[in-house]
């Protein structure tokens, strides 16, 4: 049985109108879509190349962050009680 296939949709650019002449409340817009799509971080990250090994150790930093925070959190909630 195969599966119904999607109807494929076309990407469409991110587009701002200018109105009354006010360029920079479209481009205020315009960053503010850029951000909501991602696209802000994404160039961020493609601006360097980034080693694997160099990849992994950051999320490895961060998980290791996020578990200290975490756990100081619960030590400071036991200390109250």
């Amino acid at each position: 049985m195969a599966r119904p296939q999607r109807p494929t949709r076309e990407k469409q650019g991110l587009y701002v109108q200018v109105r009354n002449n006010d360029v920079s409340r479209a481009i205020r817009k315009l960053k503010r879509l850029m951000q909501d799509e991602g696209i802000i971080l994404e160039m961020r990250k493609r601006k360097y190349y980034v080693k694997p090994s160099e990849k992994r150790a950051k999320a490895k930093a961060a998980g290791r962050a996020r578990w200290l925070k975490k756990t100081t959190w619960n030590r400071k909630l036991l200390e109250l009680l």
